[in-house]
């Protein structure tokens, strides 16, 4: 009996871009993706191809990995703690932009809408690919921060560490958030966390042992106190240099510990606004393309125009330069990762191999992704496609197009 190949999968010649390899571009090759992968670079043009296979002509062109936003609240109107079907409808608008993989990012709020938010992760990814981005673990930008660095946080959201005293005169307690995280463990995958807060270094050494990445971040840590939390295992930090301690040359403070050590990775909001371009160049001297993890801080107001109303777990923000709380205060940005991409290199001076490290490289890399972020034979065809402009033309997402402009 012949075997069937109904379920064959059909090998995609990419020809024609300049393709963004770790460490160099390559001009005058083919990317040939079969199935869900990357199974070959080939030189010139495609080889004669059988009545089963597709030429993809990107002349012009140039092939990135997929991005990866570890640290997005939302975008066109939609947070992702706006309920059932939030993460969903996010997760399917952000190929658009180019993202083929996302953590979708909470801000403190109540252990019921936690949980609401982390079964529709867990449900979701448990669920086969769609036409969406990967839905990775989700970042939780807790409760468990700083008030006097808290940003856009919500003051009554927030909580110390969990005591040995009673239950707290509140309508919800520190253990009630973390029973919550308890259950939906394999859903959580970064949670930010101020290890000066009460409790906060015995809170940190219990999320590391259960497997989850500590971010330090909304922190008034001094360097002692950020060396210590590196020092059992804190490898994130949250949005550099905002909502955070400052440096100086006498008191390096949380700032200072993260840009002088190795062991943890920072994101940097490559929005222009967050960190001006020249101290984004300074982080990027400092650690290195492969500590940096360019990130949105996107939120509900993102690709809205000015003016536009949205929500910030619950909250009324206005698109503006940024996201702004009705008091002015700035509470995210409006960016999306293709413009993450562009301004670091025309406002940070990098090249598109660094750009591609920090937008794709360096997230897969700190969150164990294996396979993804590299363009290389065997990766998985997680792939953007980007014009002159470095806006995006095509995103494909394990090997399928899954967006096309127009």
């Amino acid at each position: 009996m012949a075997k069937s190949v109904e379920n064959t999968p059909v090998p995609h010649f990419l020809t024609g871009a300049d393709i963004i390899l770790p460490d160099r571009i390559l001009s005058g090759h083919t990317l040939v993706v079969e199935g869900e992968r990357i199974v070959e670079i080939i030189g010139g043009g495609p080889r004669a191809v059988g009545p089963s296979e597709v030429v993809v002509n990107l002349q012009g062109l140039v092939i990135a990995p997929g991005f990866i936003d570890v640290h997005m609240h939302g975008v066109m109107g939609i947070d992702v703690l706006d309920g059932p079907g939030a993460v969903r409808r996010v997760a399917e608008l952000l190929p658009r932009w180019g993202v083929t993989a996302f953590c979708p990012t909470t801000i403190a709020c109540t252990p019921t809408v936690l949980e609401t938010f982390l079964r529709e992760v867990g449900s979701l990814r448990e669920s086969a690919a769609g036409t969406g981005a990967r839905i990775l673990p989700a970042h939780l930008e807790s409760n468990f921060i700083n008030p006097g660095y808290r940003g856009a946080q919500p003051l009554d959201c927030l909580r110390s560490g969990p005591s040995a005293n009673s239950r707290e005169a509140r309508p919800f307690s520190a253990a009630d958030v973390l029973a919550v995280i308890q259950r939906c463990r394999p859903d959580v995958g970064i949670i930010t966390l101020a290890p000066e807060i009460d409790g906060g270094m015995r809170l940190l050494q219990d999320f590391i042992a259960a497997g989850l990445r500590v971010s330090l971040g909304h922190s008034g840590a001094t360097l002692d106190q950020a060396q210590e939390a590196i020092a059992l295992g804190a490898r994130h930090a949250t949005h550099l240099f905002n909502r955070m301690s400052p440096m100086s040359h006498r008191d390096p403070g949380l700032t200072g510990a993260v840009l002088s050590n190795d062991d943890i990775a920072a994101e940097l909001i490559c929005d222009g606004q967050h960190v001006h371009p020249a101290v984004m160049r300074v982080a990027i001297a400092a650690k290195g393309a492969a500590k940096i993890m360019a990130i949105t801080d996107g939120t509900a107001g993102s690709g809205l125009a000015v003016g536009s109303r949205a929500r910030l777990g619950g909250q009324a923000i206005t698109v503006q330069e940024v996201a702004r709380l009705d008091d002015g205060t700035m509470a995210g940005s409006v960016l999306t990762m293709d413009r993450a991409f562009a301004r670091l290199v025309a406002g940070a001076g990098v090249d598109l191999v660094q750009a591609a490290t920090m937008c794709s490289t360096t997230p897969a890399r700190e969150l164990a992704l294996r396979g993804h972020g590299v363009i290389a034979p065997g990766a998985v065809a997680d792939l953007v496609v980007l014009d002159a402009s470095l806006d995006v033309r095509q995103t494909w997402i394990a090997g399928r197009r899954v967006y096309a402009s127009e």
